[in-house]
């Protein structure tokens, strides 16, 4: 019966340590409206003109989403 605990705690913190890990994961900055979308241009920041884009950069799990 005691197994069961340990081994039922042990995968709730691993669980635990995993939903921690991926929180983390995102872009940073301004949210991107979806495809197709009009937004409206009071409510958005003007990007500096001279400031190049950055390329996206790839993750492991990119080829799982």
């Amino acid at each position: 019966m005691r197994s069961y605990s340990v081994l039922f705690q042990a995968a709730m913190a691993a669980v635990l340590l995993a939903a921690l890990a991926l929180s983390g994961c995102g872009r940073k900055g301004a949210l991107e409206p979806p495809p197709g979308a009009v937004a409206s241009q009071a409510g958005e920041q003007q990007e500096k003109p001279d400031e190049p884009e950055k390329p996206d950069k790839r993750i492991v799990l990119d080829n799982l989403l």
